[in-house]
Formats: structure tokens, sequence, C-alpha cells
């Protein structure tokens, strides 16, 4: 089943073509975005020029040919530019007459469903969190927790209503940013004590503005420019500097030309920083994690629940769930990644004392241990920089940094020959604790791989016991039909082949032992 979302914003149309996941949630087939500015000069938005309806009519026109060359039933939501028009009703016509349906939201409507899209690719369902979208018109704010919205408010603070306010003719003056900079704040400082009332505890941002702060913030800071910006965070002293630096190049030419910004955002983008500015100083935000899911994403899920009421469910672990998502497309064995995920995470667990790493490098662990194998979609051969390629490349991992994405790719990539080495060139660009952490990863996951050798399941779990300068690891064998149990000889040497990175990392030397039946206890007496 395809579906298609269509955010019609004040400053920028947005299409998605999603195809809903086996494990909840959907996969993004297609991604289009055309600049309309359907708001700009139109009185402060209070009048969709004849201009700007003819513009959007165009570009609805083109999405909707997209959507049903996809066979994707499209929805069309709409936001602050049309919701405020009194000639409104004329774009609405319009697009009626090409065949789409356009649903005009309010700005709490359009906070509830950029929640929706934003919990989708951060793992932030358990926390409370304060969201801001700066758009063109209008910013949202809202606060949730467990996927429900415990406050929200819209203010007509957007970045092409302000620069149609206070930078008109593209040039930006000091004077004129201080004035928006007292204006925005007049505006939030009515909703401050109600969010400090929720007392939120992460801070997340959307929206193309956002985007184009986190990136000008990277690229200033000598950064070159990431495969996925999502979960990127943006620090008050960072967004200082960049507005700073925004500042003193009051031209369009001048802003145009810096590093990471898009030149389609440079008229823009002083007002933007000033709004987020404003919502930093008034509720306290110290860093702000920026989503790339947004309205659009939301508007799927709020579509796909309609049909289905267990939509919602995979929130809780949007993380783990695209994992999942890619491992199924990928691998031609899943049934051995997950056997082989579970002997690894036993053998993390066990031996955490030794390496200690905590919940989130465990999750990097299964992650690479689930799409170890997905490079056998391109060859066998060399199948493990395939999967380095595929994972690091792929569009359908959600909830992950960039950087986190890269960690587990490398995990990935080292299950099998070659181990780490200095000489190569993702590696050595990784940090030194994070080439331990890789180092650590990868030579777990060998072991387990090993365990699995007959991709047959027949070792069951493992036991392990630190001894002397020794790692015991003793095996427990599958019952076998005769009530003994499976030979796991092969298991037992391949293991054991495969732990020179483990026990490099860990300076120990592991032992691979013959396992009891599990019904005796692990003080039993194995042999070699």
């Amino acid at each position: 089943m395809l579906l298609a979302a269509a955010d019609l914003g004040t400053n920028s149309f947005h299409l998605v073509i999603a195809r809903v996941g086996r494990h909840g949630g959907f996969e993004i087939v297609t991604r289009e975005r055309d600049r309309v500015r359907l708001g700009h000069g139109g009185g402060d938005m209070k009048e969709l020029s004849a201009a700007a309806i003819d513009r959007g009519v165009a570009t609805l026109a083109r999405m909707r040919n997209l959507a049903e060359r996809a066979s994707a039933p499209m929805r069309a939501v709409a936001t602050s530019a049309v919701r405020e028009a009194h000639n409104a009703a004329e774009f609405i016509e319009r697009a009626r007459q090409i065949g789409v349906d356009v649903e005009v939201v309010s700005g709490v409507e359009e906070a509830r469903l950029i929640h929706l899209g934003v919990l989708q690719a951060v793992p932030v369902f358990d926390k409370r969190l304060m969201l801001c979208d700066i758009g063109g018109g209008s910013t949202e704010i809202l606060v949730g927790e467990a996927g429900e919205v415990r406050a929200s408010r819209s203010f007509k603070l957007g970045a092409v209503r302000l620069t149609d306010r206070f930078f008109p003719d593209g040039i930006v003056t000091r004077a004129a940013a201080e004035e928006c900079r007292i204006y925005v704040r007049s505006l939030l400082a009515v909703y401050e004590r109600e969010v400090a009332g929720h007392a939120p505890q992460v801070f997340v941002g959307s929206s193309g503005t956002l985007e184009a702060l986190v990136r000008l913030a990277h690229r200033s800071a000598g950064g070159s420019d990431l495969r996925t910006w999502n979960r990127q965070a943006l620090s008050r002293n960072d967004l200082a500097r960049v507005t700073e630096m925004l500042l003193n190049r009051p031209t369009l030419a001048e802003r145009t030309s810096l590093p990471g910004l898009d030149s389609d955002r440079a008229d823009i983008i002083v007002a933007g920083a000033l709004i987020l500015g404003g919502v930093y100083d008034t509720f306290g935000v110290d860093e702000m994690v920026f989503s790339e899911y947004a309205l659009r994403e939301g508007v799927l899920l709020d579509t796909l629940s309609r049909f289905d009421g267990s939509a919602m469910h995979h929130l809780r672990d949007v993380t783990r769930r695209s994992v999942r998502h890619l491992a199924d497309l990928c691998d031609p064995e899943p049934e051995h990644s997950h056997h082989v995920a579970m002997l690894a995470l036993q053998l993390f667990d066990a031996t955490r004392s030794l390496h200690g790493l905590d919940a989130v490098e465990r999750e990097f662990l299964e992650a690479g241990a689930l799409l170890a194998n997905v490079g056998l979609l391109i060859s066998h051969d060399r199948h493990h920089q395939h999967s380095y390629y595929v994972i690091r490349n792929s569009e359908q991992l959600v909830g992950f940094s960039d950087h986190e994405i890269e960690i587990i790719a490398q995990v990935a990539r080292y299950h099998r020959k070659s181990a780490p080495k200095p000489s190569h060139a993702e590696f050595s660009a990784l940090a030194p604790a994070d080439q331990q952490l890789v180092r650590t990863l990868a030579g777990i996951l060998r072991v387990a791989i090993g365990l699995d050798r007959s991709h047959d399941g027949r070792v069951t779990g493992i036991r392990v016991t630190p001894r002397d300068k020794d790692l015991v690891i003793e095996v427990i064998p599958r019952p076998s039909s005769d009530g003994g149990s499976d030979d796991v000889s092969l298991e037992l040497y391949a293991a054991a082949e495969r732990s020179g990175l483990l026990a490099s990392v860990l300076g120990v030397a592991p032992l691979v032992l013959r396992g009891e039946h599990p019904d005796v206890s692990a003080g039993g007496n194995p042999h070699r």
C-alpha cells in the first residue's frame, strides 16, 4: 500500500510518497520540494496573490501526477498562509478543479501532526519534549509525552512573514534585527510560564529553516556535509555564532555565498535565526536536536492510523523498527541474523565488566548484527564492504544520527575478513574512542557469528566466566531428538577462529567450551 502526503506550506510545498511498512510506520519512496512562496508579499499574509495561487496550483498539479503514477492516494494539508488568507477559498477551489482536496489545518492541529512526524525520527517517545517548528508563516510550539500532546500553541512568527515585515528589501540592519528580536520575545512571552510548568526534558526542532541553521553551524565550524542531519544538535552558543555571522552579511548576495546555505533560503534565514533565538531565550533552551521528519510524515502516519489503529505502536521504538525493516528488505537469511544478534547481546551483557559499555552501545551492536549481511543484496563477494555501503546510504534508518549510522555501518563492515586498520579510510576518520568502540562491538559480533556457523540455531545460548586472564565462553547446545545434544563442533571451531579481535580488545584469551545440557547448572564440568 502506498500513501502520499503534501504539505502546502507558506514557503515551500513538500510531497512524500511512502510504502506502508511491515513493522508499522512507512518507508519513504519519493520526496519532492518546490519553493512556492504562497504567503509572500500578501500584506502580512492576509491575502494570497494571484501569482502565488498560480504557482501553488501548478506545483500541486505536478505533485498530484506523481502520486497518481505511483497509485498512491494523496492527502494535501495547508497551513498558515491558506488558513489566514481571506481569499483562501479561491486557492482551494482551484485545487479542487485539478482533483486535489486541500485540508486546511489549525495551528494546534498542525503542531499535533508535526509531533507525530518527529516521533518517527527522534527516539524521544518516553521523554517529555518541547517541539519547535519554524515555518514560513507561523511557529508551532508543543509539549508532548508518550505520544500525547500536553500543551501547544501556534504563533504568527514565520521566517517569510518576519522577513517581509522587518527585512523587506533583503537588507539586514542591526536596528531592524533588534526590533525583530523584541517582537519575537513579546509574542512568545505569553507561553513561557505554561511551558515551564511542564518542565520539558529534551528540545526538538524541525522544518527547513532549522535544518539550514544546523547546516550553517556545522559547516562554519569546519565540518563537512553529513548524509543525514537527523538528531544533529544545535547549542545556544552555535546559534549565537551563526546569527552573528548572518548579521555580519547584510546583503542577500553575501549570505548566498555562505557554505551550506541554500540560495532559496538566504533571504529568510536571518528571520528564522532570530525566531529560534527568541525560543531559546524565552524557554531556557541550551540545546535543540533536529528532526528530519515533520508535518508531512505526521500526515502519513495520521492517515495510516485511520485505517489501522495499531499504526501508532511503533513510535515507542522507531530505531529498532527501521533496522528490522532494512534487514527484511536486503538480508536473504534474516533468521540467522536475528539469532546471531541474540548471541551477540548475550556476550555483550556477560562481558560488560570488561568493556564498560552501556545500553546505547548495546543498541549499536544489535543493529550491526541484524544488518551485517544486507550487502548480500549486491554480491556475496566482499559483502561486508557492501553492507557498509548499504547501511551508510540507506534512507530507511530513522531515529539514528549520522554519527551513529557510521558506527553501526562499521560494526557490520568488520563482522568478517580484515580487522579494523588505520589504513582503512573510514575507520581512521573516527575518533580514538569510536575506533575502540567499533573494535569491541565487531569483536563480539565475530564470535557470535561463529557460534551460528551452521545457520540453524543449534547453539541456543552462552554462559561466560572470566577466569584469570582467560574468558571462558560455555555454549549451550540445542537438545537433539535422541535425548542428547546437537553437534556444535563446527560452531566451537568457528567461534575460536574468530575470537582474536575480541581477545585483543578485552585483554583476555577467550576459551570456547562445549556446554552442558541446558538442564545442568553452569557449575558443571565442561570439557575443552
